[in-house]
């Protein structure tokens, strides 16, 4: 394992999305190949190092003792969502454009939201989870920069 890029907290903390996968294998090439994120380890679970954060995937089980009542599983209805991965770009068209072009499958085109706060569009990994892809507007940067 390449040290520098390994999930080792040597204080304080990293967060991660862990995503239960039907087949890491599948998932692994669309968040590697698509997303542009750098294979940590392969499998059991994967470790994907994607931009300035991580994401983990390994296939879903039963309870263990750590989380005694818990069942791990993909999204059983895709049309519910209680969570889901947000990436801010830089240009959004561009992604939109580079990440479809690989395979990546888009509900809709990047659309400008009506608070005029950012650009946006969603898309799904393997395994149905929802993408958010966002690009902040001009009036977004103002605001973070005027109160920063």
């Amino acid at each position: 394992m390449n040290l520098p890029d390994a999930p080792i907290a040597h204080e304080g903390f990293f967060a991660a999305h862990f995503f239960t996968v039907k087949d890491q294998q599948k998932s692994r090439d669309f968040y590697v190949r698509i997303l542009g994120g750098k294979l940590i380890k392969p499998d059991n679970p994967c470790y994907i190092k994607l931009a300035n954060t991580w994401i983990i995937l390994n296939c879903g089980g039963g309870p263990t003792p750590d989380k005694p009542e818990v069942i791990l599983e993909t999204p059983s209805n895709l049309k519910r969502v209680n969570s889901f991965l947000n990436l801010r770009v830089a240009d959004i068209q561009a992604c939109y454009k580079e990440w479809g072009d690989k395979g990546a499958l888009f509900l809709t085109e990047p659309l400008p939201n009506p608070d005029g706060w950012e650009w946006r569009c969603y898309m799904r990994d393997p395994d149905g989870y929802i993408i958010e892809v966002g690009q902040y507007t001009k009036l977004a940067i103002d605001w973070f920069n005027s109160h920063s």
